[in-house]
């Protein structure tokens, strides 16, 4: 026999760990996103933020990918973008400028306090001195 579950919640129960914010937390691509938008400020577009994530985090980066993210991310309401007028002699599409929101801004914020308290005094193998 199958054995079922039944979770209850109630809405204005009071959160035990502190305060939860559905949709707050970051998966670890987008997270590395918004980081990459956030450091590269106005010259955040598909191909920077690619090679910004290629270049710190050594892993490679599908633009298809990459496009997507930034799509999730804006409909969460973490960027904003802009297109750019086409430079003469550029061929393609003009290039699709992003920055964070302030939304944005919180939620890398939140994500960096969680990892912050995820790895506060961890110990590693091979890591002599620990985390605190």
């Amino acid at each position: 026999m199958p054995v079922r579950f039944l979770f209850i919640c109630r809405i204005n129960d009071p959160l035990p760990f502190g305060e939860h914010v559905p949709g707050r937390f970051l998966p670890e691509f987008e997270l590395y996103v918004m980081l990459a938008v956030a450091r590269l400020g106005d010259g955040a577009y598909g191909a920077s933020v690619r090679q910004e994530i290629e270049g710190r985090t050594g892993r490679p980066v599908s633009i298809g990918a990459l496009y997507a993210a930034l799509g999730r991310l804006e409909a969460k309401g973490y960027l904003l973008t802009q297109k750019a007028d086409p430079e003469p002699g550029r061929r393609g599409r003009p290039r699709k400028y992003c920055r964070l929101t302030a939304a944005g801004e919180d939620a890398v914020a939140h994500s960096a306090e969680m990892l912050g308290r995820m790895m506060e005094g961890l110990r590693l193998a091979g890591d002599a001195g620990g985390t605190t």
